[in-house]
């Protein structure tokens, strides 16, 4: 692991002190540097789940990533850092209210005086580590998460304003994995016609003040409550777009 070469990539410049303080600039600073992605699945560019590959992926080419090769490389710099840090399965909420199945969805629980939630590769979801622990909300601005215990599960659960429902967002366990362990559902993203990621293309970037995001050929930009929306014209406009946007060239 390149350390300094990952730190560049996320324009890191703090301090590198194995503190919780660290971990949330860390989370942040990727989560505004690096998009959710799935092009790889659509430019039929095989995903190897190993941090070798995905370093020379997300950092030597520039690129992104979806859940398990944003938080899998994430945890490898973590624990490059000295952080200890456990890969954990999830099943992400349905609108039906089921689950979908083990390992669709890679979270990450990093162990300091307190356990905390981080998430690199979930897209519009919370910024800074969640205490794991803590059973209250835990506030981003408007926002609000929390986890709650459900059986056997605890579940992430989000609502956008105080008077907004709380929604499920995944349910997880605290059992550690390895890579090997995605590889059926890694391997079912890339290729089944029911996974959403092969219905359409989508790059997408937390901003400062919200979010972009370039879903098949509709340009989202999201600034506070205010949202724009627009219809590309062309391939080489959503190209283009991808290059200025979001650094990314596939």
């Amino acid at each position: 692991m390149d350390i300094q070469a990952y730190l560049d990539r996320i324009g890191y410049r703090g301090p590198l002190t194995v503190t919780a303080e660290t971990l949330r600039a860390l989370q942040v600073a990727h989560l505004q540097t690096i998009p959710f992605e799935n092009l790889s699945i659509h430019a039929r560019q095989p995903i190897v789940l190993d941090d070798d590959s995905l370093f020379d992926k997300v950092v030597a080419r520039r690129r992104g990533g979806f859940c398990y090769e944003l938080n899998g490389l994430f945890a490898a710099l973590l624990r490059a850092l000295g952080f200890q840090v456990a890969m954990l399965s999830a099943g992400v909420a349905r609108a039906d209210g089921t689950f979908s199945p083990e390992f669709d969805h890679m979270a990450l629980l990093v162990t300091l005086e307190e356990r905390w939630l981080a998430d690199v590769g979930f897209g519009d979801s919370f910024r800074d580590p969640l205490r794991l622990d803590e059973r209250g909300e835990q506030r981003e601005g408007r926002r609000a998460f929390r986890i709650d215990e459900s059986g056997d599960f605890l579940l992430l659960l989000k609502r956008d304003g105080p008077e907004e429902p709380w929604q499920p967002q995944y349910r997880f366990t605290l059992q550690a994995y390895e890579y090997a362990d995605y590889a059926g559902m890694c391997r079912y993203h890339q290729t089944s016609p029911e996974s959403h990621f092969t219905q359409r293309t989508l790059c997408s970037l937390a901003t400062p003040e919200g979010r972009i995001t370039l879903s098949g050929m509709r340009l989202i930009i999201t600034r506070g409550n205010e949202r724009h929306e627009r219809t590309l014209e062309s391939e080489e406009e959503s190209a283009a777009l991808l290059r200025e946007l979001f650094g990314v060239v596939v």
